[in-house]
């Protein structure tokens, strides 16, 4: 048996992003693809074709791929992914088995530098582009700090101690429906102080009080990372311990508060009416922000809201001209909203019941339910 060559789901990224020629195939059932698939390769270049039939084919004109382009074969943890790429490879294709399949994809980082406020040594975004998520680190004077944590902690550590930083405090904006928060793990692990608002330490579905060390957040809180002052803002809504992260007057950490396009769903606990009034009047406050603080959102629906750098952010004055839910007046809002709301993965349930330590799951178990872009924004 020849070798079977693998690509890491990095490598891919750089490829995609770098317009290099490649194409996707993916050889998951049809419903499993519906449900996550890496949307970063364009249309045009990205292919479903089920193992069990792409065995069947005899040529590589019937497969439908370019034969002149590598292919990046994709499965569900990469091992069925192994053999279709080989079978390619028979057919005369450059093939690759992505390493950890879909899996592995969902929790790839990608890092991207951002400008820094005054106090701040080094921002940095890292991008999730399978769920479409965004964590940061903030540097400043050798201390760190790190908001929004993914589960896969690996990258920001490393990045962390490569810019001879240390981790001094955890954040979160809020309990996060879409993804398995790393933040209490990374700051029990470095016995650092993990930070969130109290309202945001319940099961919002029933209130249950959930077991989490943490220190309470109170709006205006501040948290001092080396000369830099990081500010907790309360702006709830989207969940009931929302905050934004105002550092230095120059930069706002909304996390699901305010996207580019769009704004957080208020709709994720069953409290819709309830909590888009909330939504709306945080939103308000928001307006009285300066137009030239830079919005970092904790998630993206496309790549229409990326800069030319492939970072997420822009000024709030920008975003306010373009971004319809901020153009609009209460009645409107609400109306917008109530028209735009609908169903969302029964998997948030599950991921808001580990997020605020009342269950508790193995790695398998948090791929499945991690699988797919965030579903967060009012779209």
């Amino acid at each position: 048996m020849s070798a079977i060559h693998e690509i890491q789901p990095s490598e891919l990224a750089r490829a995609i992003e770098g317009d290099e020629p490649i194409q996707v195939l993916d050889v998951r059932a049809p419903f499993r693809v519906a449900a996550g698939k890496i949307d970063l390769a364009p249309s045009d270049k990205f292919y479903n074709i089920v193992g069990s039939r792409l065995v069947t084919i005899q040529s590589a004109a019937d497969t439908g791929l370019d034969a002149s382009l590598p292919v990046a074969v994709v499965c569900g943890h990469g091992n069925s992914s192994k053999q279709a790429a080989q079978f390619l490879n028979q057919l005369g294709f450059s093939a690759r088995s992505l390493r950890g399949g879909m899996a592995g994809w969902m929790t790839l980082n990608v890092t991207r530098h951002l400008p820094p406020p005054s106090s701040v040594d080094v921002l940095i975004q890292f991008d999730r582009v399978g769920k479409g998520a965004l964590s940061y680190v903030l540097i400043s004077d050798g201390n760190a700090l790190v908001i929004d944590a993914p589960r896969n902690l690996e990258d920001i550590v490393e990045t962390v101690e490569q810019a001879g930083a240390t981790v001094v405090a955890v954040a979160d904006t809020h309990c996060h429906a879409d993804f398995i928060s790393g933040s209490q793990v990374l700051a029990g692990h470095l016995d650092a102080p993990y930070y969130l608002h109290p309202a945001d330490s319940f099961y919002a579905y029933d209130g249950t009080p959930g077991k989490l060390e943490f220190t309470p957040l109170e709006d205006g809180m501040a948290i001092p990372i080396g000369r830099a002052t990081v500010r907790a803002v309360h702006v709830p809504g989207h969940t009931e311990g929302q905050v934004t992260y105002v550092v230095d007057g120059e930069a706002a950490l909304t996390g699901d508060f305010i996207f580019i396009s769009s704004v957080g769903r208020p709709d994720l606990a069953e409290k819709t009416d309830e909590w888009t009034a909330t939504l709306w009047d945080s939103l308000t406050k928001a307006m009285d922000w300066s137009g030239d603080l830079v919005v970092y959102p904790g998630h993206y629906s496309s790549d229409a809201e990326r800069n030319d750098d492939r970072s997420v952010g822009k000024q709030l004055g920008q975003v306010r001209s373009e971004n319809e839910a901020l153009q609009l007046d209460r009645a409107g809002f609400t109306a917008w909203v109530k028209g735009k709301a609908g169903s969302f993965p029964e998997a948030y349930r599950t991921i808001k019941a580990i997020n605020v330590g009342l269950m508790q799951v193995d790695t398998v178990q948090a791929d499945e339910l991690e699988v797919g872009k965030n579903e967060c924004a009012v779209a």
